[in-house]
Formats: structure tokens, sequence, C-alpha cells
């Protein structure tokens, strides 16, 4: 995958989601589309804790609260 923003990735997650509810597709193309919607996903998920770990970075190294990201 190369590289594109969290929005652009975000976007076709979306448009793979959209392909999937189609009941017109095939199975090939539905795998095809599930397959690429966990990529995408994936990709998201590492690019917000990516920008996670940074948030935090920057808050301890200027001296702010510690942070604890919530557990679900």
């Amino acid at each position: 995958m190369e590289n594109k923003t969290f929005e652009e990735y975000l976007a076709e997650l979306d448009n793979a989601l959209k392909a999937l509810e189609n009941k017109d597709a095939t199975l090939e193309e539905s795998v095809a589309n599930y397959t690429k919607g966990l990529e995408l996903a994936k990709k998201c998920y590492e690019i917000l804790d990516t920008n996670e770990k940074l948030v935090v970075k920057k808050m301890t190294e200027a001296g702010l609260v510690d942070f604890a990201p919530q557990e679900d």
C-alpha cells in the first residue's frame, strides 16, 4: 500500500464497505472487498497508533500530565 493520509485510507475503507453491501456483487468481488477492507482498517489503526504515541511523547517532553490511553 502506498502512503496516503488517514482520511484517504478511511474514504477507501468506506468505499470497500459500501461495495460489500452491494447485493449484486459476486462472491469473489465480496471476498476481494473484504480483504481490502481488512488491509485498510489495519493501515488506519497503524496511523492512529503512531499519532497517539507521538502525542504522548510530546506531552511527556512538555512535562504535561501523563496520558494513559483508555483500555476497551
